[in-house]
Parts: C-alpha cells; structure tokens; sequence
C-alpha cells in the first residue's frame, strides 16, 4: 500500500467510531457517521471510490440501500458516471427485476430499474460495508439479468470475520473486490 492510501487508510478508520453493543448485546457496530461528517475524510473516501471506478473500467455506478446511496451518489459525480440505485423490493416505481436473496435468518428482496443499464455498461457496485456479501452477491446477478457487465465492487469496510469475500468472489467472474478498510 503506497503512503497515500496508507494515510487514507488512516483518516477513515481515525473516524470510524465503534458502538458496543449495538444493535444487540455482543455487537461492536462500526459507525460511519463521524466520517461522513468530516469534510476532509469525506471526501478522500470520495475521492478514493471514484478513482477506484475509473481504474476498473466502470461507466455506470451501482450504490446499495441505505448507506451505499451516501457513498455511491457523489462519487458517481466526481467520476462523471450515472449512479443507480439498487433498493429494497418495492420502493422503485415503475417496471423493475427483483432479486431474492437469503440472510442469516429469512430472506430479503432487492429491486433495480433494468432501463437504467445497457450491455455496454460497465458497473461498479458501492457500499459501506462487506459483511456476509449476500446484497452485494444479489446486485450481481441484477446487473447481469439487466444485460450489463459487472466491473467489480468497492465498499469502504469489510468485515472478514463474515467471510462475505469469499462468498462473493466467485461470483465476481474476475472483476475486483476492492475494500478499502478490513477489520
């Protein structure tokens, strides 16, 4: 890691605040408020996910619900690419392709607008957090029923202990994984 990423890397986590306990007792929950709230680390992260994107090729940036759309929206602008959103099932209006995907304990449900991405798209997918990759690994196969390329993913954290990664990379078919911060 050059120095400057390293010193990124450094101003992220000085603003990444750990919550005991929250949102169950034995959960040390990694918020990323105070980083957001910080100009500075603010928009390094930006800077650096919207690097990330031109390097791996993207044309089209993915964020997804909630906190992916915090990231991803500004650094789709400072990349001069289109951010798509990807949501839960039924917050989008209009025709869309849903994606079931299983959790730990159920299943959820995620929803794209297939008219925003065409087979010459390129996308990065962005978000806070890799934990079990299950989301992530659901937007993979959204961007490819829409007829898009996946051109990888880039999220500010992953949780290694949740294995997401290794969920998640043969799916990839190749294309990167990029976290920014492991813990």
């Amino acid at each position: 890691m050059t120095s400057t990423a390293e010193s990124v890397r450094e101003l992220l986590l000085s603003r990444i605040r750990d919550v005991a306990d929250y949102p169950k007792p034995g959960v040390m929950f990694k918020d990323i408020t105070p980083l957001l709230a910080d100009p500075a680390a603010f928009t390094a992260l930006t800077d650096t996910l919207a690097e990330l994107c031109v390097r791996h090729g993207a044309t089209k940036i993915v964020g997804l619900e909630a906190r992916g759309f915090i990231l991803a929206a500004p650094v789709a602008v400072r990349a001069g690419m289109g951010f798509v959103p990807v949501r839960k099932a039924g917050k989008l209006p209009g025709a869309t392709l849903s994606q079931s995907y299983e959790l730990e304990y159920g299943s959820a449900e995620i929803e794209i607008h297939a008219e925003d991405l065409d087979p010459a798209d390129r996308i990065m997918v962005i978000d806070d957090v890799l934990a079990t990759g299950g989301t992530a690994e659901a937007s993979l196969e959204l961007i490819r029923r829409a007829g898009a390329r996946v051109a990888g993913v880039a999220v500010l954290m992953e949780l290694g202990f949740l294995a997401g990664r290794a969920r998640l990379e043969p799916r990839l078919d190749g294309a990167p994984l990029e976290a920014l911060i492991t813990v």
